[in-house]
């Protein structure tokens, strides 16, 4: 039986992808169902840096991330042989993945995650022109990333670094297509204002 402690899945961050190489993320569900322990390493070396970050933007928390992260993969390994494919699996694990990074910051707080109670995360340090001074557009991009609502930042998230269309974004938060894309109209335009008070161009 496969347990967290275990890990026998678990390469490199930045490790190649072994004889998963040119086989579809169908095709190695389909092994792991099996208990092919081979197809569940190239599953983890091809989507945990994704998934690692998709967890990070929403936790903010490097520690727990790495725990979800882990979580989330033994998730796959018990209920490979109950994915029906109604979905990309890719899309399938990023909705486990929220949905344990969302568990465990409703256990760290009472406070309910929505787009009315999420707050914004400030650096208590740097303000906008010391940022700008200090790093590069990237870095300015990403921490105007982090002042946006947990609801907003994924939606951006998984648009434009997962590459998700609308639906799959729905299917992923479990919310209606035109909530996602009411989310997308208003981190769109919170990003914009956070970019220009930064000092950056949003386009």
């Amino acid at each position: 039986m496969l347990t967290l402690t275990e890990k026998p899945f678990v390469t490199s961050r930045t490790g190649e992808v072994g004889s998963g190489q040119g086989t579809s993320d169908e095709a190695l569900i389909g092994a792991i169902a099996a208990g092919n322990r081979r197809a569940m390493q190239a599953l983890y070396a091809r989507h945990n840096v994704r998934i690692y970050r998709f967890v990070l933007h929403l936790a903010n928390d490097r520690s727990l991330a790495e725990d979800l992260v882990s979580e989330v993969f033994l998730d796959v390994w018990r209920a490979a042989e109950g994915f029906k494919a109604k979905s990309q699996v890719s899309t399938w694990m990023l909705a486990i993945a929220r949905h344990k990074a969302l568990s465990a910051l409703r256990r760290r707080s009472d406070e309910q995650l929505d787009e009315d109670d999420a707050t914004a995360i400030t650096d208590p340090v740097d303000d906008a022109e010391t940022t700008v001074d200090k790093q590069d557009r990237s870095a300015v991009v990403q921490h105007c990333l982090s002042q946006l609502s947990t609801l907003h930042r994924e939606v951006l998230d998984l648009v434009y670094y997962h590459e998700k269309s609308v639906d799959e974004v729905a299917e992923i938060v479990g919310a209606p297509v035109n909530t996602v894309k009411t989310r997308m109209f208003y981190a769109r335009k919170r990003m914009q204002t956070l970019l220009e008070a930064a000092g950056l161009d949003a386009r």
